[in-house]
């Protein structure tokens, strides 16, 4: 299987749309339909979307709790390590992968706090409604 095949298998996996995945994949985007319905036909392509597909195993779907542990190392200001990679569009080949450490920003870390927080229920929306309407209280003491 080529990176660019692979790259649609992984995106359709997600997606389910093959013009899509194909375009994602690199393929041109004037004949990215017909190219996914190819791709779709060759069972090597079809076997891995559905090892992909099986519960579980989508790598490119992430957990709760994996974006969790991410934003608390954010939140905390931890050391981060993003890659930067350099692809031949035409075969999909990686020329070139730089690693590099950052520390985030403090409105990262705020933005991970929110993020923390908003998943564990801490923000709760209220809202303030006025209501004009005429209020007739009728009191019915019996017969006296």
């Amino acid at each position: 299987m080529t990176p660019q095949q692979k790259r649609f298998a992984e995106h359709y996996a997600a997606t389910g749309n093959a013009k899509q995945s194909a375009i994602a994949a690199g393929y041109k985007a004037s004949n990215a339909k017909q190219q996914g319905c190819n791709n779709l036909a060759k069972p090597h392509i079809m076997a891995y979307i559905a090892e992909l597909s099986a519960p579980g195993e989508n790598k490119r779907i992430m957990a709760l709790e994996e974006a969790l542990e991410i934003s608390s190392s954010i939140a905390r200001g931890e050391l981060q390590t993003a890659v930067s990679r350099k692809v031949d569009k035409a075969t999909g080949e990686v020329l070139k992968d730089i690693e590099y450490t950052f520390t985030p920003s403090i409105e990262d870390r705020q933005k991970s706090l929110e993020h923390i927080i908003r998943c564990n229920g801490g923000f709760i929306d209220r809202q303030e409604t006025e209501i004009d309407m005429d209020l007739h209280v009728v009191v019915d003491y019996g017969d006296d």
